[in-house]
């Protein structure tokens, strides 16, 4: 296997290495065929084996008092009132940047795999985004044209897929920053529900029973897409892995989540993987492993969409729309007959055996023989980490020469990340299932959950700019953001999950910042009692040396009281007193202020303080669930300002606001410091609020009153509610033309 530069040896060009190679001669006990080798470069490709992040990911907490099943399954599960709700995040962001439609499209197919193989019906989406500067934003260059085409067509990908499956996309975020130019993150959470008692999992237990390949046929598209596309940087022949995106079929994919809920329902199958990354070398390695069974597979039984399709290429093959089910053989001909009266195509293509071996026959002839377990037991690394050499961190609580305040407010208002986002997600379904209570452009979506009274709130939320500054303490700010968002519906926090989303773990720096970022997350999740049901780790977001900001996405589940309404955002009437709740320092590190009028990235970040936030959280969860609040809103990026913008520009009136007494009214106004939300109450109910705030040591601040058809801030020149309303509601869909 020496080659030559112009012969790279086959198991470098799949993406595995020298040691990695000697690694499976030595399992094998000879030298593996093109199948094995393909087999075995998929499964130890880091988008599978997280064989650099696993030794970090230990330590997070997973136990919780609504956690169900944790981390290692095809999605996380917790209990909410008697119902098992199932919650995972993944990534799409390599095949989305090669091709945005069917990259984002086969992302949100892939990760409602994930919760239907947990024996969940889908019930919603979010999507967590993020990609280069627009035209017309701060920071647009050269690459603006380009990110508004990927911008584009993940949304319509997203949009158009969601839409045919009939999941509703509830909420999500989008960003804009330089780093994310050459690498766009497309980060799916899915959530669904199922009965307790039908929870399946991903094994296949039993020699003798059969094994079926429900969905679509299986062809060339996705080859190596976790380890050629997912696992590598991007080069300058980025575009040339076109080829590797898989492409998406909706109305099949709808298919297979009613036939393969049927099946469970029936009490027709045993077990249940998703083919996602791998393909079929996944799901049924991984299954047979489990369950601590082998497995002999006929791939002449594969329905193949192209001739001539080589042994490696069948059982690596990402095509999408594919369940694999474990069947007992009583029962076989009624999944398959239930199968066709659903329009499902389901062939038998195996059996299970106790023989611990994934054996591949084709031709009649065995093409691959491997100890199953050992596809899912790859190396694990301890790569070398560490931190970048000392480099000088400008303060700016001080801020520098800007735009006047007024100005800065509008410019905010119509930034890319802060405009409203109406342009996104008119083009979702977020009504469909008719369980919405609260969608898009909500601090955090609201559903109520089918056969209960309860509803769940969800939200998903991430700080590149912070974690660029500080890795861990960007993370714990993330968290914190999720569950402060969560709080403002009035829902309590239980549960999350999580995309961390980093450059090459190769390079000693990232890697240091992939290893701060979890720490921070597992410290925030711990002292918040929000558990970690799971999450999924994208490593390799880098195009040549330009690696993205650190960016840890963070799904959370909250769960509100029975009869709790969650106040809007909006202001709805005149003469409501306008309040903070929590302290406002001068600290305008890493906030949007600094991006969108400064144009810098400097520290440090606002200081962050848990037990504030909880504090934070109780007083608003209590405040609503007293029906005291007429509005509410978190107070996070473009601070105050930005807060009191949104309620004017979601409500019916402007409002009059008087600043805190000796303050500098442009960090008073944009100051992101943590653990501060803006509420709205009648002039009547303002002593019992601040009784309560009194009695846990939370500080509040009047701030003015909702009037009128203008913002009055003192300080400042007013801006009519129009003009706030005009920024607002625009600024985005000019830029996307």
């Amino acid at each position: 296997m020496a080659g030559t530069a112009a012969e790279e040896p086959l198991h470098r060009s799949l993406g595995l290495t020298d040691d990695e190679y000697e690694r499976i001669q030595q399992i094998l006990g000879r030298v593996p065929n093109h199948a094995e080798l393909a087999m075995y470069s998929v499964m130890w490709s880091e988008h599978c084996s997280y064989k650099s992040s696993r030794v970090h990911l230990k330590g997070l907490p997973s136990d919780g008092p609504h956690v169900l099943i944790g981390p290692g399954e095809g999605a996380g599960v917790i209990e909410v009132d008697g119902v098992a709700v199932a919650m995972r995040i993944e990534s799409h962001n390599h095949p989305s940047f090669v091709e945005p439609v069917q990259g984002a499209a086969t992302g949100i197919g892939g990760v409602v795999r994930d919760v239907v193989s947990m024996g969940a019906r889908p019930i919603a989406l979010l999507d967590s985004l993020r990609f280069g500067n627009l035209p017309g934003d701060t920071g647009a260059d050269s690459t603006a044209d380009r990110n508004r085409w990927l911008t584009d067509g993940v949304v319509h990908g997203i949009s158009s897929y969601g839409n045919c499956i009939g999941v509703p996309t509830i909420g999500g975020e989008i960003k804009f920053e330089a780093s994310y130019s050459g690498n766009p993150l497309v980060n799916v959470m899915c959530v669904g529900v199922v009965p307790i008692d039908g929870i399946m999992l991903a094994r296949a237990p039993g020699p003798g029973n059969a094994v079926l390949l429900l969905g679509s046929t299986t062809g060339r598209d996705g080859i190596g897409g976790v380890s050629v596309l997912a696992s590598a940087a991007f080069d300058e022949q980025a575009a040339t892995k076109r080829p590797s995106v898989q492409v998406g079929d909706p109305f099949t994919e709808k298919l297979l989540i009613e036939g393969s809920l049927s099946l469970i329902e029936k009490g027709l199958v045993v077990g249940i993987q998703d083919l996602g990354g791998a393909g079929l070398c996944c799901a049924t390695s991984e299954s047979a492993a489990n369950a601590g069974t082998g497995m002999t597979l006929d791939l002449d039984q594969v329905p193949l969409r192209e001739r001539n399709m080589e042994p490696f290429e069948i059982l690596t093959s990402e095509s999408q729309e594919r369940m694999l089910v474990i069947v007992e053989p009583a029962k076989v001909a009624a999944a398959i007959d239930e199968c066709t009266r659903l329009g499902l195509r389901a062939t038998r293509i195996g059996v299970v055996t106790d023989t611990e071996r994934l054996i591949c026959t084709q031709g009649g002839e065995v093409v691959a023989d491997v100890p199953a377990a050992s596809l899912g037991d790859g190396p694990v690394y301890h790569r070398p980490f560490t931190a970048p050499a000392p480099r000088q961190v400008k303060t700016v609580d001080a801020p520098g020469p800007g735009l006047p305040p007024d100005q800065a407010l509008l410019k905010l208002l119509g930034s890319a990340n802060l405009a409203s986002k109406r342009w996104v997600w008119e083009q979702f379904d977020y009504q469909v299932m008719l369980n919405t209570v609260a969608g898009p452009g909500s601090d955090a979506a609201i559903l109520r959950l089918p056969g209960t009274e309860t509803r769940i709130a969800v939200t998903v939320d991430g700080n590149g700019r912070y974690g660029q500054i500080d890795p861990r303490e960007g993370a714990r700010h993330s968290v914190a953001e999720a569950y402060r968002n969560l709080c403002a519906v009035g829902a309590e926090p239980v549960a999350v999950t999580n995309c961390m989303n980093f450059g090459n773990p190769e390079i000693p720096e990232v890697m240091w910042q992939f290893v701060e970022a979890v720490q921070g997350m597992g410290d925030a999740c711990r002292t918040l009692q929000t558990p970690i049901t799971g999450g999924n780790v994208s490593f390799y977001n880098q195009t040549l040396n330009e690696a993205i900001y650190p960016t840890p996405m963070i799904g959370m589940i909250g769960v509100l009281k029975p009869g709790v309404l969650a106040p809007p955002v909006g202001l709805q009437d005149e003469e409501d007193v306008l309040v903070l709740l929590g302290r406002t320092r001068d600290e305008l590190g890493g906030s949007e202020y600094q991006r969108t009028i400064l144009g810098t990235l400097v520290g440090p970040l606002p200081e962050l303080d848990l037990n504030a936030e909880a504090s934070l959280g109780w007083l608003l969860r209590e405040l609503i669930t007293r029906n005291l609040l007429k509005s509410a809103h978190d107070c996070s990026e473009g601070g105050i300002g930005m807060a009191l913008a949104e309620m004017v520009a979601q409500g019916r009136f402007g409002a009059e606001i008087r600043p805190e007494p000796g303050r500098e009214l442009i960090s008073w106004l944009f100051s992101e410091t943590t653990a501060r939300a803006v509420v709205a109450v009648a002039r009547g109910d303002l002593a019992e609020l601040q009784d309560l705030a009194k009695g846990i040591g939370s500080p509040v601040f009047e701030l003015g009153v909702a009037k009128g058809r203008q913002l009055t801030i003192r300080g400042m020149e007013d801006i009519q509610l129009r003009d706030i309303k005009a920024a607002y509601n625009n600024g985005f869909s000019q830029m996307m033309g």
